[in-house]
């Protein structure tokens, strides 16, 4: 069943749609969900950058395993139930960790009078 805000992917012998109109179209909406995958990971990166100060202030560590155990247990259940393969949603959650972690870094150098390049 398909939603009136989504594409009919039917084919078949009388589908008579123009391939490269479809084709643009269906181009269009990844590009809006790239710009909304992008906005809601610069929303994410603003939210663990005050983690970072945060931990940076109270000397607590920059990376805590358990979190993100937890967290890539979470998304994995999550990207199941929405049909997306576990094994990618864990990659991909793996590489915006280790950016965090990076960032938690960095910050904390910064703030024991260190440069961070």
């Amino acid at each position: 069943m398909t939603s009136p805000h989504s594409p009919d992917h039917s084919t078949g012998p009388a589908d008579d749609r123009d391939p490269k109109a479809e084709l643009a179209a269906l181009r269009q909406s990844i590009d809006n969900i790239d710009m909304a995958l992008v906005a809601m990971l610069a929303e994410r990166f603003r939210c663990t950058q005050e983690v970072g100060k945060l931990k940076a202030r109270y000397n607590m560590p920059p990376a805590d395993p358990a979190r993100e155990k937890r967290q890539i247990a979470r998304l994995r259940q999550l990207a199941s139930d929405a049909r997306l393969d576990p094994d990618f949603a864990e990659k991909f959650l793996n590489f915006i960790i280790s950016e965090v972690i990076r960032h938690h870094e960095a910050i904390a150098r910064d703030k024991n009078g260190q440069s961070s390049c």
